[in-house]
């Protein structure tokens, strides 16, 4: 058989071939005896130094990857020159960039250019080659823009004071704590069914935080068994809402989207929190101290409890018609934390994005803007069948009244039959007892005349739960 005698081809670093300009300019060797030293062709040797400025200056920007031999450009070589350049920006400001942040970034920018481009995780992984980041030691970089002076009369460390007009409305936040009695109803009120709920959404209504809720007990029954990460909101062992803890994580979560935002507090609360070490991201502006105005609007807040308090009474009415006939004690007595978890996200959600808006926007808490008009479904909260608009709203704002005493001999009899099972704990539903709910509900759902939209939600739970079991 006929070996091949055609030669291996030997590409050069970019170190290398800086050596071999720098060989070329210092020494009297010619092409023929750099290319045989470094074992390449000779046109290869030329082809150096027709590129040689290109080279130098790649070698020179301190950013090019000096062991890459070759360079292809990308398709996307202006998505990949502005991510490059805010990166630098970013460094400069010695913000951590973390990959998630880099994807995020690029589809924003590519989006700015109008080119129908998704990145990868090999797109990111190239353009880090393409550009050495994220190789060895990380970098100094000197920002790209010096610093303004500060204005005269100012000292040096002094900065001026940030306003709503330098953020745009999707990076205005404002929150609100807010006391829930979670199972309270109509004439039974007491002081230990209180939970405390911090709610946070930025002014145009797009992005709600995940509501995070702190209760009296340190580690309710109801929990035994479930992942915390599948709680539908974060949970705090005690009424004092843990500040730092919530704003560090905010924090965080706008660090890794690459975003600056503006948190609006009562002016007592943010100078308590502006010293606060680590928030790089979130900025706290304070109201006015002479303010009464929330940083969440109260109508807000309002719609968020007529939602809340019309789920807890369907699903108490629910119970009290499901066969059993529970009194009405007896079924808000079976109502746990984990419950009211559940309720209070699906309440949040409820709230319409139109409605926040308006808010922030009518109470002055958002830039200068008309507020977009609401329909009547928007404006008005669901009123629960039997009681009149007079008595939701009182029974919306039950938190108003003073509640019974503390001790609910009744309420906790109730948690306790609800948590446990005679002297040990219930036990966890199986992958078997899933299945089989799920074919209760479906007959059930058959024998009722459910709507096929109502069909389609119900299969889409189905293929969820079936994946699940599959694990």
């Amino acid at each position: 058989m006929e070996l091949s005698t055609k030669k291996k081809l030997h590409a050069l670093s970019l170190a290398e071939k800086i050596q071999v300009l720098e060989l070329l300019d210092e020494s009297k060797m010619s092409q023929s005896e750099v290319a045989r030293r470094f074992q390449v062709s000779q046109p290869q040797i030329s082809r150096i130094c027709k590129n040689k400025e290109k080279l130098l200056a790649d070698w020179c920007s301190g950013t090019a990857n000096h062991e890459r031999k070759r360079k292809r450009e990308s398709k996307y070589s202006g998505i990949d020159e502005a991510l490059l350049c805010w990166y630098h920006i970013a460094r400069a400001k010695a913000w951590d960039v973390t990959g998630p942040m880099l994807l995020h970034k690029a589809k924003e920018l590519a989006d700015i250019m109008g080119q129908d481009f998704v990145p990868s995780i090999g797109w990111l992984v190239r353009w880090k080659r393409r550009n050495n980041v994220g190789f060895g030691a990380r970098q100094v970089l000197v920002p790209l823009f010096p610093p303004e002076p500060p204005p005269p009369g100012l000292p040096s460390q002094a900065q001026p004071p940030l306003s709503l007009k330098d953020f745009s409305p999707e990076d205005v936040f404002g929150c609100a704590e807010v006391p829930l009695l979670y199972r309270a109803v109509p004439g039974r009120v007491f002081a230990c069914d209180r939970l405390q709920v911090l709610l946070c959404a930025n002014s145009r209504g797009t992005e709600k935080r995940r509501a995070f809720v702190g209760g009296l007990e340190a580690a309710p029954r109801c929990f035994f068994g479930v992942n915390s990460e599948a709680l539908p909101a974060s949970y705090h062992p005690d009424l004092a809402i843990p500040w730092s803890e919530w704003l560090a994580q905010f924090d965080q979560d706008m660090g890794q989207q690459g975003r600056r935002v503006a948190l609006l507090l009562a002016a007592g609360v943010a100078e308590e929190w502006a010293s606060l070490p680590g928030l790089h991201h979130v900025r706290l502006l304070p109201l006015s101290a002479s303010s009464t105005t929330p940083s969440l609007p109260g109508s807000v807040v309002w719609a968020f409890k007529a939602h809340y308090r019309h789920r807890l009474l369907s699903k108490l009415a629910a119970m009290q018609s499901g066969g059993e006939g529970a009194a009405v004690a007896e079924a808000r007595a079976s109502i746990t934390v984990l419950d009211a978890l559940h309720m209070v996200a699906a309440a949040w959600a409820k709230v319409p994005p139109q409605l926040i808006w308006s808010s922030f926007v009518q109470e002055g808490l958002a830039p200068g803007e008309t507020p977009p008009s609401l329909d009547k479904d928007t404006e008005t909260s669901p009123v629960p069948s039997g009681l009149a608009q007079e008595e939701f709203s009182r029974f919306v704002d039950l938190e108003d009244e003073d509640p019974g005493p503390r001790v609910c001999k009744e309420e906790e009899a109730g948690t306790e039959d609800n948590g446990r099972k005679e002297d040990g704990f219930e036990s966890l539903p199986t992958k078997a007892d899933a299945l089989r709910a799920l074919c209760t509900l479906r007959r059930w759902l058959e024998c009722n005349g459910a709507s096929p939209e109502l069909f389609e939600k119900f299969y889409d739970c189905e293929v969820e739960v079936e994946r699940l079991c599959g694990l």
